[in-house]
């Protein structure tokens, strides 16, 4: 996937860096910014993965998180006259459609279940719509509910293989709030209320400052 999205990349002419909001600077990274796509499409995959570990959970996230990006590029279409901004956002529509017909079975009790197939493509788009939209920093915020999740299985397993010990009850962290007898639907609720409001700051740093920065 990491070819074919730095082919994609590379024929619109995307540049070479990733846009900083609040201080308005541009990191170039030059030819390395094709390994730091590597690293944005794996850590995204693996992320709503690593989520999908409860009815609903990965599901509703990435519907969030997909709004998020769809909004992005509404934004950027209505502002910049952008034609390939409202085709992301059409695709965006369209996985957000498709999320929300998963979820009317995959919601607790499960009568369906996303596996890593489901997942991991959820993750790539969310991946591939950060890198189009040239909004890769974004996406530590709009999925960082996929980043903590990540983050608590690295910690998990640092912390019991180097100090022995475990940090949390067990790992991802979804799993350590139901060990401590949490039920699935107020983890999902609540794990849904977090990304929002993640979503919605990334996207208000988004109108405050990338509509600005240089293209």
């Amino acid at each position: 996937m990491t070819v074919g999205v730095s082919l994609a990349a590379r024929h619109q002419q995307l540049p070479t860096a990733m846009k900083i909001p609040i201080v308005h600077y541009d990191l170039q990274f030059s030819y390395a910014w094709y390994g730091l796509l590597f690293f944005v499409i794996a850590g995204a995959t693996n992320g709503v993965n690593l989520t999908d570990g409860l009815d609903g959970l990965a599901a509703g996230t990435g519907i969030i998180a997909l709004l998020a990006f769809t909004l992005i590029n509404v934004v950027a279409f209505i502002r910049l006259r952008f034609d390939t901004k409202l085709d992301m956002a059409i695709a965006g529509a369209a996985l957000i459609g498709a999320l929300i017909g998963f979820l009317w079975y995959n919601a607790f009790p499960a009568e369906v279940f996303m596996g890593d197939t489901g997942a991991m493509a959820v993750g790539g788009a969310l991946a591939a719509l950060a890198i189009f939209t040239q909004t890769t920093f974004l996406l530590l915020l709009i999925g960082g509910i996929f980043l903590i999740e990540a983050l608590s299985v690295i910690v998990q397993v640092f912390t019991f293989k180097y100090l022995g010990r475990r940090v949390l009850l067990m790992a991802p962290l979804h799993h350590h709030f139901e060990m401590k007898a949490w039920s699935e639907t107020k983890i999902m609720v609540r794990f849904w209320i977090v990304t929002a409001i993640l979503c919605a700051t990334g996207f208000a740093l988004y109108y405050r400052d990338f509509l600005f920065f240089k293209r």
